[in-house]
């Protein structure tokens, strides 16, 4: 019976039949399971808000205001939740889970389950890109060579897990180089704050405010410290936060400055109008960096789409006229 059915599918799948009906039924076997995995039992604060003289004083409330919901000891954000899960959606070493923490962090997310949703978004990404492949090749399976079916299964799936690695490494580039740029400009505002007689603190909730509109991301750091000032963390320990946050150079930079100012007791107007001025120099220079590369890149696209026409238009009726001399005295 076993034989027969190899001989059917083989027949009707190609050679790769039982490698395909195997890896279909791994696939399914591992999204069967995948809810037994993953449950978890119910939190113990949530069994706290249904019972005892809590929840009989929250029921007559509810009961005396029809029209608002139920009080909740603990707010429910939305009915999808992966918290739950973080134990699998998360790294467990502690080294692994702060780098991955501190990506997030440097591409503009920060909220506490960023890494699990990124790692829940790899997962479903890598098997409904593996499910798509596989489908294709059961569609197109007399068709395709071993190679090929191996290809158009494993290649989207690689592509779909890595897809959220690729957008993650994306937008924290361009979000750095969005800090750098910007920075110049906030520096010389701060250091205007700072010569008319604000505190530190004081220029940076400013500065946060004034370049909301040019620089979103930037005014976003600088709101960050602000309000991690206001709650009383050390400046030095914001600050130093800041530069890890942000992983612009220039920043981090900056952020020595500032701590050695502040330890030595100089002026920080000066320090900071001697690092603006720098900052303002690093620009340009950046500027005409590009500028100075600008001739080399555009050499491959002149010679591909410029030399090609020329010649042609060059050297085109010559080798027509050759063309049409030789087989008039062919003939």
């Amino acid at each position: 019976m076993i034989s027969t059915a190899l001989e059917f599918i083989t027949a009707v799948l190609g050679p790769l039949g039982p490698v395909i009906v195997a890896a279909g039924l791994g696939l399914f076997l591992i999204l069967l399971s995948l809810p037994v995995i993953l449950k978890k039992g119910e939190d113990p604060f949530a069994k706290l808000g249904n019972s005892g003289t809590a929840s009989a004083a929250f029921k007559k409330k509810d009961e005396a205001t029809p029209g608002k919901g139920r009080m909740n000891l603990r707010y429910d954000r939305s009915k999808f939740n992966l918290t739950k899960f973080e134990a699998y959606l998360t790294p467990q070493n502690e080294e692994e889970l702060s780098a991955a923490r501190l990506k997030m962090l440097q591409a503009g997310y920060r909220s506490r389950g960023a890494v699990g949703n990124y790692n829940f978004l790899r997962m479903i990404l890598g098997i409904s890109f593996l499910g798509l492949g596989l489908l294709y090749t059961l569609i197109m399976s007399s068709q395709l060579t071993p190679l090929q079916v191996s290809l158009y299964i494993i290649l989207p799936g690689a592509a779909g897990y890595y897809l959220p690695t690729y957008w993650i490494e994306r937008r924290r580039q361009t979000r750095q180089r969005e800090l750098e740029d910007g920075f110049p400009d906030a520096l010389d505002l701060m250091l205007v704050c700072v010569e008319a007689g604000q505190s530190l603190d004081q220029s940076i909730v400013r500065v946060a405010v004034e370049i909301k509109h040019s620089n979103k991301y930037l005014s976003d750091e600088f709101q960050v410290v602000a309000n991690e000032l206001r709650a009383g963390k050390e400046r030095v320990s914001v600050l130093r936060d800041l530069g890890e946050r942000c992983g612009v150079p220039d920043i981090s930079s900056f952020v020595t400055v500032l701590v050695q100012s502040a330890s030595f007791g100089t002026s920080i107007s000066d320090a900071l109008r001697v690092y603006a001025f720098e900052m303002r120099d690093k620009r340009i220079m950046r500027a005409e960096e590009k500028a100075n590369k600008l001739p080399t890149k555009m050499t491959l696209g002149t010679m591909l789409f410029t030399v090609p026409p020329l010649l042609i238009i060059l050297v085109g009726p010559s080798v027509y006229d050759i063309y049409v001399n030789l087989g008039g005295g062919g003939q």
